[in-house]
């Protein structure tokens, strides 16, 4: 299959360009609101419809300055530093999940320390909606021919103009279902049986740091990056501290619980 061009702006209104990928994140946040509602009143949690408007507005900054810086430090700093003011030019693509990660965490945390709301709760049902986004990011970057993968000789590998005229892994799809599909399904019956405050919120991060390791020997490195330590990548060096992280607070929650008797 080869796949064919896409113009990544949709239409113009005037000056303004909206792009597939500017519409997928638009999907994310949309979906990520009605879920957090439903996940909210399922758990009892104490968050209202305003008070999840309010999180989705810190979590929309948190997502794309985090996920900005976070795409010029790790990845592509010695470019930047050369040139700063590139680094608002969101619209030329560069987005980190890992900056992006930690963006929205310092937001959850004003927004927590703001309102006087529960750390755990709101980060079991961020945890659980951020599959959303992740999946339609990922269709996003599928339809844009970008972050491409590994040359392969696989019946359903896919031609990217961009990248030559090799067949590659669709790395794109791999995450989408993995840390879209997957890790929504999991979550969403994680939160169904009532489990203790933090579980959901520390199984994301094992989930996606494992997803996201494995999609990785598929997935073809940034070429001005190549492979690191070990012949790891750089999604593998970030991914490996969250897997840790989850598993670590999934044995403290299960821990706790014993003790409790």
């Amino acid at each position: 299959m080869t796949l064919p061009h896409i113009d990544p702006v949709i239409f113009h209104i005037g000056p303004l360009a909206v792009r597939w990928y500017g519409v997928m994140y638009l999907l994310g946040f949309i979906g990520s609101y009605f879920y957090m509602n439903y996940l909210a009143r399922l758990r009892k949690f104490s968050l209202n419809s305003e008070a999840i408007s309010d999180l989705i507005f810190y979590g929309v900054f948190g997502v794309v300055l985090g996920g900005r810086i976070g795409y010029t430090l790790f990845y592509n700093f010695d470019y930047y530093r050369h040139h700063l003011f590139e680094i608002l030019a969101v619209w030329k693509g560069g987005m980190s999940f890992h900056g992006g990660l930690l963006g929205v965490t310092a937001a959850i945390l004003l927004f927590c320390r703001r309102r006087n709301k529960s750390l755990l709760e709101v980060g079991d049902i961020v945890a659980a909606a951020t599959p959303i986004g992740l999946g339609f990011g990922r269709i996003g970057n599928f339809i844009n021919g970008e972050l491409w993968g590994r040359v392969t000789d696989v019946s359903w590998g896919v031609v990217f103009p961009a990248a030559g005229s090799m067949p590659r892994h669709p790395s794109q799809l791999y995450e989408a279902f993995l840390e879209g599909v997957v890790l929504f399904v999991v979550l969403w019956l994680v939160h169904r049986l009532q489990p203790r405050r933090g579980l959901p919120l520390f199984l994301f991060l094992a989930g996606y740091g494992l997803a996201r390791f494995v999609v990785e020997f598929f997935r073809q490195p940034d070429s001005h990056i190549g492979y690191l330590w070990q012949g790891a990548t750089m999604g593998q060096l970030l991914s490996l501290p969250m897997f840790l992280l989850g598993i670590a607070g999934i044995i403290i929650i299960y821990g706790r619980r014993n003790a409790d008797g």
